[in-house]
């Protein structure tokens, strides 16, 4: 009984994904309509009420820069993905292969469009579905954790909040366009999110560093900014544990992505 309660659990699990991603491709834009509504929101309430009033235009660009990044992230990755991966668009295999784990045999683009294992679907969707989660949950991490600054703030404010601005700007976007690159079935892909993982590493390292160098820094604060250091090393490090494996052995990915099945 084990087995076919077994088999029946996979086949619903598998079809609930294929349902999860086919239309996403399609709902992107009410995707980006929900993103937009829900932040604008948030980044209007703060540029509102800023840690000290702006008071000149230069002030005034500190605060609302960022946010208007903030909020424009997921589409710049969205235009991005766009020009450079233009949806129902086929590319060539990466001349040097990386990947090198394993035995496989090569397949032509017809042939791995026709293997039962293509497409981001299956255990592949919950990458998808965490890279996706991801942009919205670190946007929250932020505006819950570092106050929205003026250019009349003190200097060692203005240092964290431009920092771990900068930082939310670039990882929503690598996170957003290694979402689209997945979804389109970009051989580039593995080799994108692998980047995106080692920037967000290094980028929180970087973040520690130039913080603790700010100027009159209080205790307090810094003492509220290394749990967000530390939680989006900690999430970085527990996706390459978690999924690093899965890009390199999987005969979805390996299928999808690199055009090959186990010999």
């Amino acid at each position: 009984m084990t087995g076919p309660a077994v088999q029946s659990m996979k086949q619903r699990l598998f079809h609930q994904s294929v349902r999860f991603v086919a239309p996403l491709e399609s709902r992107v834009g009410d995707i980006l309509l929900g993103w937009t509504v829900v932040v604008a929101l948030i980044c209007l309430a703060r540029v509102l009420n800023p840690v000290t009033p702006a008071t000149t235009a230069s002030s005034l660009a500190v605060l609302l820069v960022p946010h208007l990044l903030i909020l424009a992230s997921p589409f710049i990755a969205h235009w991005t993905a766009n020009a450079l991966v233009p949806h129902g668009t086929d590319f060539a295999q990466p001349q040097i292969r990386l990947a090198r784990i394993g035995s496989w045999r090569p397949l032509n683009a017809l042939a791995a469009r026709d293997h039962p294992a293509f497409g981001p679907v299956g255990i592949m969707a919950s990458l998808l579905l965490g890279m996706l989660l991801n942009v919205p949950v670190r946007t929250a991490e932020f505006m819950a954790a570092v106050p929205a600054m003026t250019g009349s703030s003190p200097l060692w404010g203005q240092m964290i909040y431009f920092a771990m601005a900068s930082d939310l700007i670039l990882m929503n976007f690598l996170y957003s366009l290694c979402f689209f690159m997945a979804l389109r079935r970009v051989p580039f892909f593995p080799r994108l999110l692998l980047l995106t993982w080692a920037v967000d590493v290094t980028s929180q390292v970087m973040i520690a560093d130039y913080v603790s160098a700010a100027p009159h820094l209080p205790g307090q604060v810094a003492a509220a900014i290394v749990p967000l250091l530390e939680g989006n090393l900690q999430k970085a490090f527990i996706s390459i544990i978690v999924w690093l494996p899965y890009l390199l052995l999987s005969e979805r990915v390996n299928v999808t992505y690199r055009w090959r099945q186990r010999a």
